[in-house]
């Protein structure tokens, strides 16, 4: 599938790599078919950004992350109900990403652990869900990735 990017220009993404998520995203829910972007010349790093880019809106785009790079025992409770129509879900193909806020300073970079993208890699349907635990809408991370950098020696 072609698309026209506001962030990367004209795209082309295979088929089988769009991921759908039937109720959109929390805002946007008649925005339903994506591609996850990233470098893929570069070491695709635990702690790297990507993109979910929307196939049906150009302009759109959300900057999102891996949240355990940020918070290793994250491990939200999630009805079984909101998961069921993304078919069987294993710890093989289950993909789980987080949206990220790049604000001015920084130091105050932060995802959102209160509401996660969960992904079956499989069949490429995906959900973002509002989790039952007390996780912020606003995880402070600069300081994590910082540390995570500095252990790496990077």
């Amino acid at each position: 599938m072609k698309a026209k990017t506001r962030i990367f220009g004209d795209i082309e993404i295979a088929d089988e790599k769009i991921i759908t998520l039937e109720k959109g995203m929390i805002g946007f829910p008649d925005l339903n078919h994506f591609a996850l972007i990233f470098d893929e010349e570069k070491e695709q790093k635990e702690t790297s950004i990507m993109w979910l880019q929307s196939m049906d809106e150009p302009d759109i785009a959300f900057p999102v992350m891996m949240p355990h790079a940020v918070l290793e025992d994250y491990h939200p409770n999630v009805s079984e109900e909101i998961l069921a129509p993304l078919g069987k879900l294993t710890e093989e193909n289950t993909y789980m990403l987080v949206t990220v806020t790049v604000p001015k300073k920084v130091e105050d970079f932060s995802v959102n652990l209160k509401a996660p993208i969960v992904i079956n890699m499989e069949n490429h349907k995906g959900v973002q869900l509002i989790v039952e635990d007390d996780y912020p809408i606003k995880y402070k991370v600069y300081d994590v990735i910082k540390s995570k950098k500095e252990k790496a020696g990077e």
